[in-house]
């Protein structure tokens, strides 16, 4: 069944959600010679959640976007097929810029209906595993790309 969130899971596996080189991710080493930012901010959650999805990412995620999350290095580049590579989902990239409901999406749904290569977990992973898998992703970004993240989360899930 298609729906309106199909555009967004088409953008978020193809690289090509706003990215450009001015995020703060894509910053020299991720800092910024801004205000830097408060003490660690309160994620959503727990190391319990990020120690179990370690394995769960090793196991169905580390082929394609690397053991670290480190992803593709060309990542941006189409291959020769027309279709992009795996990007990186440690917070130097894309991932970052889509909610937590799109993020749960695509694990859930994969990319394949959309002419990606990203298999679906849906019938592999549980709910709770996926979340397990997504703190353990969002365990490697800084707390600027996060608290970021954290504020686009906050204003999509109020629409």
């Amino acid at each position: 069944m298609v729906n309106h969130f199909f555009p967004l899971l088409l953008v978020s596996l193809l690289g090509l959600a706003g990215c450009d080189n001015k995020s703060p991710a894509y910053t020299e080493g991720n800092s910024h010679n801004s205000t830097p930012a408060p003490s660690s901010p309160q994620r959503w959650y727990t190391q319990e959640m990020v120690t179990q999805g370690g394995p769960l990412f090793q196991a169905h995620c580390a082929v394609c976007h690397q053991p670290d999350a480190s992803g593709t290095a060309n990542w941006r580049e189409p291959l020769p097929n027309g279709k992009y590579p795996p990007p990186p989902l440690n917070g130097t990239a894309h991932t970052w810029h889509h909610p937590l409901a799109s993020l749960r999406r695509t694990i859930k749904t994969g990319g394949i209906p959309l002419g990606g290569y990203m298999p679906a977990f849906g019938n592999t992973l549980s709910d709770k595993e996926i979340d397990n898998l997504l703190a353990w992703i969002q365990s490697h970004w800084s707390d600027e790309i996060y608290l970021i993240w954290e504020g686009r989360n906050r204003k999509a899930s109020q629409r």
